[in-house]
């Protein structure tokens, strides 16, 4: 399910989540469901999914529906708190946990929304402490956001991430064709990816990893 937030999904309340649609990770998570006295559950939500009709049961005091609405908040809210971390809170998890540490989302937040996570990357692989942690072995960065085609797996290497991560496009194809339908997607970005890297006039990745200017140009990005 792919939450809308185009204006016409906004003016109709599309926010699956405001009725309990889409949060089975908070309603399978037995610490979650603890709080509220409740076992864990597994159902599988309706669908396709009627905002509409939805509005019309609560309205109406259906109690599942009801039961939905306040879960929905509740998980919201979970996963929503308004709490934003500094490198102080890294730092405090730094000193109680030996392990490998995954920051993901790292930007600055606009007034007006959000930067791009292209331009993130490029922002973040400027500094010189990130480079060297790097080269040790003690940082490994990795990109996600928006990794659709060959060209945006270029990009990011070529600015200085070690990997990409794919998000929606195998999620996708897990629904249209189950395993797959993973495999297709993974299967079609590697080609498309391998298409880029010869058409770019290089050979492997180690022809790209890291070279941004030799690789990308830049364009002014305007709001």
């Amino acid at each position: 399910m792919t939450i809308g937030w185009r204006p016409h999904d906004l003016e109709r309340a599309y926010i699956p989540f405001g009725h309990g649609v889409g949060i089975q990770v908070g309603l399978s998570d037995p610490v979650f469901m603890a709080r509220y006295g409740r076992q864990p559950t597994h159902e599988h939500p309706d669908f396709p999914y009627d905002s509409q009709e939805k509005d019309r049961l609560f309205l109406a005091n259906d109690a599942k529906t009801k039961e939905g609405v306040f879960f929905g908040g509740e998980w919201l809210k979970e996963c929503n708190s308004g709490l934003y971390r500094d490198w102080e809170a890294v730092r405090f998890l730094r000193d109680n946990w030996e392990g490998p540490l995954v920051l993901k989302g790292i930007q600055s937040v606009l007034i007006d929304g959000a930067i791009p996570s292209i331009y993130a990357l490029e922002s973040i692989m400027k500094s010189a402490k990130v480079k060297e942690a790097q080269a040790s072995g003690k940082l490994t960065i990795l990109f996600d956001s928006g990794i659709r085609t060959g060209p945006d797996i270029v990009k990011a290497l070529a600015l200085g991430a070690q990997a990409v991560l794919l998000g929606r496009p195998w999620l996708y194809g897990m629904i249209v064709g189950g395993e797959a339908g993973i495999e297709q997607v993974i299967r079609h970005t590697l080609a498309d990816l391998d298409t880029t890297i010869g058409l770019s006039g290089h050979t492997s990745l180690a022809d790209i990893q890291g070279k941004g200017d030799a690789v990308v140009t830049k364009l002014d990005f305007v709001p």
